[in-house]
Parts: structure tokens; sequence; C-alpha cells
């Protein structure tokens, strides 16, 4: 009896210990004054199931119970000292202290044991389901976002969207949980990471989703989201692009685009078509321009030769007004070629450090000479990052900063757009990817990317070289590494080492070293270099041709072959 009396005392003790102690210390020393992990009577894994994406991490927890039986029983947290143990550990591992990552499509069983108050082992179990970001793993095609439309009457008001997936094979999923999600217009409305948006002012914006594949594709989705009521935010400023243009005299015509710049978010927003600006031409005798309510705000038509400015005047609720200007030449020569296609390259960038940057370049394809262009710098050109705060991109008109260049402020993925305008004000434009994955730094096995602490300068940049014409057989491009081995750079069909070929070159250069790139006499119709690649002389079709550019960070030049 002395005996049983003493293990009771012993139990009580050790419940009063921790209840003073609470949870949170019991986190820390969760045996203090109560023995070993031997006073353990059972263990609870929370949550008892999971369901991640590929490549997630999520955090078990372990929870003993303490009591022998009696009354009242004492939970303390026993992660950190429990064996983890995964099932099938190529669906997901489970760290010594609960964290689960997943690898690949499929399901497995986590365990958590522990030595228990009888000396035996007593277990838990968590069921993890890993999804591949499809069924199956299947790769997405496309990506729905339900319903096209929704409105709402006042700021304050939730809303939820749903993002459908469709696979390779037509499945489809609901990925809500696991898309990008984002507003245009945060000053309309903000949306969750779930897809749950709520309104905050009056107006308009686009709700947009995005998926990533493995082989890091993306798919996006799209809805637009009206509140109706509210008031709206007021704008401090207004800027037309482009700054300038010219149009022929025989009815040519040109768009021009206003942004307003709100007050309290900062964001720009697309007020082109809004009630709230007002269009004007200071002689309209040289060049028309329409404004709200007709057709195609800011579309502006070339009558006679000469100069003409062209306002843009928007009024706030409160009455404030603010203007922005550009000119407008007509002469009487001809209306040029429009614009075909549009593409970036390369279609993907991937960086590792924070404000790291990296290079598209935008080429048009015209139906006539010079068929091939580089628009990446044109004003009628304009680059849209998906997520300008984390992902800012430049456009022309800034000094010291060529358009397409693109910087990481934050970890994460951003849609990369260029839009360039037709003199008739068709819209014709292109899409990529910009990548700073996430990963945490775990020394000597990983070191880390994109995560704060990871700004350090790089020693080396990597210059890309792309084959941008319609040449796809004799041609090539050529350069010496930076202490002069010749043809570190050295593909193309025109290639006459074995292996080489294709439309891509890549090599590595100590950051600062000007490289030379040259296209051989002979080697195809040569069209031009990119407009970051400077020419060493006159480009001719027979060549040779040569460009240098300096290596502050990765770069991409694209060469024309026609």
């Amino acid at each position: 009896m002395f005996s049983g009396f003493s293990g009771l005392r012993s139990v009580r003790s050790c419940t009063r210990a921790l209840g003073l102690l609470g949870l949170a210390s019991a986190m820390v020393l969760p045996f203090v004054g109560c023995g070993s992990s031997t006073d353990i009577d059972s263990v609870q894994i929370s949550p008892t199931s999971l369901s991640l994406a590929k490549g997630a991490t999520a955090q078990l927890t372990a929870i003993g119970t303490i009591g022998h039986g009696q009354h009242p029983s004492t939970t303390v947290n026993v992660t950190s000292l429990a064996t983890w143990r995964s099932s099938v550990s190529g669906v997901a591992t489970v760290s010594s202290t609960g964290e689960v990552v997943a690898l690949s499509a499929g399901t497995t069983t986590i365990t958590a044991s522990i030595k228990g108050f009888t000396g035996l082992l007593v277990s838990n179990d968590s069921t993890v389901t890993v999804t591949g970001g499809g069924s199956a793993g299947e790769p997405l095609v496309s990506l729905s976002v339900i319903p096209g439309t929704q409105s709402m009457a006042s700021p304050n008001q939730k809303t939820q969207f749903i993002a459908i997936a469709t696979t390779s094979s037509g499945t489809t999923e609901d990925l809500s949980g696991l898309v990008t999600w984002s507003s245009s217009a945060a000053n309309v409305a903000k949306i969750t990471s779930g897809g749950l948006a709520t309104g905050l002012g009056q107006g308009t914006t686009t709700i947009t989703a995005i998926a990533s594949n493995p082989d890091k594709t993306v798919v996006t989705g799209s809805a637009s989201l009206t509140v109706t009521g509210g008031a709206s935010e007021p704008f401090t400023a207004i800027n037309i692009s482009p700054g300038t243009q010219a149009l022929s005299a025989t009815g040519q015509t040109g768009q021009f685009i206003a942004l307003g710049t709100a007050g309290m978010s900062g964001l720009n927003q697309d007020v082109t078509n809004s009630a709230q600006v007002k269009w004007t031409s200071s002689v309209p005798s040289i060049a028309t321009v329409a404004t709200y309510p007709a057709a195609s705000p800011g579309l502006v038509t070339g009558v006679s030769a000469g100069t003409t400015t062209i306002t843009a005047k928007l009024t706030n609720p409160d009455g404030t007004s603010l203007t922005s200007t550009s000119t407008v030449t007509v002469s009487t020569t001809s209306a040029p070629e429009p614009l075909l296609s549009l593409q970036i390259i390369p279609t993907d960038v991937t960086v590792g450090n924070l404000l790291d940057t990296g290079q598209f370049i935008a080429i048009g394809t015209f139906s006539t000479a010079p068929t091939v262009q580089d628009l990446t710098n044109s004003p009628n050109l304009t680059w849209i990052s998906s997520f300008p705060t984390i992902f800012p991109i430049n456009n022309t008109g800034v000094a010291g900063a060529p358009a397409g260049v693109i910087t990481a402020y934050g970890d994460g993925t951003a849609v990369v757009i260029a839009e360039a305008r037709n003199p008739d004000g068709s819209i014709v434009s292109a899409t990529a990817t910009f990548n700073c994955p996430l990963v945490l730094p775990n020394p000597p096995n990983t070191p880390g990317s994109c995560y704060p602490g990871s700004e350090a300068p790089s020693l080396l940049a990597t210059l890309t070289v792309f084959n941008t014409g319609i040449n796809t057989k004799d041609w090539l491009v050529e350069a010496d590494s930076a202490t002069g081995t010749k043809n570190v750079l050295h593909c193309g069909p025109g290639s006459s080492k074995a292996g080489l070929g294709g439309s891509v070159c890549v090599a590595t250069y100590p950051v600062g070293t000007l490289v030379t790139l040259t296209a051989p006499a002979g080697t195809g119709k040569f069209g031009g270099w990119s407009s970051n690649c400077t020419s060493t002389g006159t480009v001719t079709a027979a060549g040779p041709n040569s460009c240098t550019v300096k290596l502050a960070t990765n770069d991409t030049v694209g060469a024309i072959f026609n």
C-alpha cells in the first residue's frame, strides 16, 4: 500500500507541476518533475489526416497523455521526443521533429512512437495524401476561375471564387487552396489564399489564379469582380502611355493608355475607358481622339499633317482633377505595316537570390521586311508583371534601366506579359514566367535560394543567346571566354562542332565582363542584334557582324537570322 500511495503521489505531483508550468512550458521541458518518457500512457497525432500538394510541407504534433488511469490526466507535447516514420517515404518524408515534406502523388501513413508507462511503445498514425498538382501528378493544361463574374453591393462583403484545373488527360480538380490568387486592383478587393474575396471600394478588379506545373510552366485563369457601392479611392496622379506617337494622315490610328495612381495603395490602374477621364486634342483638324462614352477612348486618328497635344483629364469624386499630355505628329507618309505576332525570349527565367534580375526580350514578326524586329524598347510595347510589388519589370523611358528587366524582391512566380499596340488599336501579346523559388538553407545539404539574407551579389552571370529569326538552317553565333578561350559560346545549325546546334547558346562569365558576340560571314542572312547588345560596326546581311554586351547580371541577347 505504501508503494502504491507513493506512485499516486508522484503522478499527482507531476500533474500539479505541469498545470503550473502550462502547455507552453511543457513544450520546452515536457517532463520537468515527472521522470522520463515512460510516464506516457498514450499518444495522439494532430492533425489525423493531411492533403498536400507535391513539394509542400506541413507540421505534425504528437501529444502524450499522463495519468496512469487516475484523474485528472495531463497532456504534454512530445513531438520532439517521439520517433517518427513514414510508411511510404517516396510519397512523403517526416523529420525527427514531425515536419512532413510531400514528394510525389500517393498516400502514406505517418507514425509517431514513444516508450510508454508500461515499458512498451505507444504510437498513433496520421494519413498523408499527396497530389502532384493534378490527378495522379498529371500536368495541368488549363485553369478556370468560377464564377466568371461576380458583384457585390458594398465594401466588406465577401464572395468565394473557385479554381478548377484540367489535366492533360481531361480530368478536373479543385485547386482553390493550392493556386496563387491576386487582385488587379487592391483598392477594390482583396483575395485570400483560398479564393475568398473581400470588397474594399467601388470599382472593378480582375481576380487571377496561377498554378505551376513541376516543369515550371504555368496555367492561369481569371474572373471579374465588381463592387457597385461605396466610395471610390481618389487618384493622385495620371500618366499617358506612350509619351509620343507618329501617325499617317491617311487615317492611321494609334491607341493611348491612361494609368491612374491610387492614393492609398499606390497601385496603377488602367483608367483609359473610365468615365472619370476626358480625352481631348488641342488641334482636332490634325488628329482627333475618342473619349468616354464613345467606343475606344484614347484612340487617336491622324487627319492632316502637323502636331497636336493629346490630353487626358481625370476628375476625382471630390472635384479635384489631374492631367497628363502626349504629343502626336501626323505626316503624309503611308501607315506602317501591322504587327502579326509577338514572342518573349526566354519563356522562363529562374534566379536564386533576392535582388537578382532577368532580361526578357520582345521579338515582333511583320508581314513585310524587316520581317523580324526587336521591340523590347519600343514605345508601342508595354511590359507587365503579374506581381509588380514583388517582381517589378522595367518599361521604356526609364533612364539607365533597359526595358524587359525584372527584379526579384521576394520569392514565388510571376507571369510576364508584353503587350504591343498596332496602329489600328489592336493588341498583340506574349507571356513568359519569372521564378525565384524559396529554399531555406540547410548546410551542408542545400545552399538555399530566395530567402531573406540571400541578397549577396553574384560573382558570375549567365549570358543566353537566342536566334529569333526565321532561319533555322545555317545560322551561327560565337563568343570567347573572359580569358580568351575560343568558342565558349558556339551554337547554331551552322556550327561545325558535333553535337552543337539548336536555337539557344548559354555561357557563364564573371560579372562585369564585356562579351563580344559574332555572327560569322556566310551563316545566314543577318537581320540585327537585340537592343541590349551594341553593334561594333555597320550591320550587313552577309556579315560578319559583332556586338558587345557588359554583364552586370544575367542577360539575354537575341540574334535575328532571316
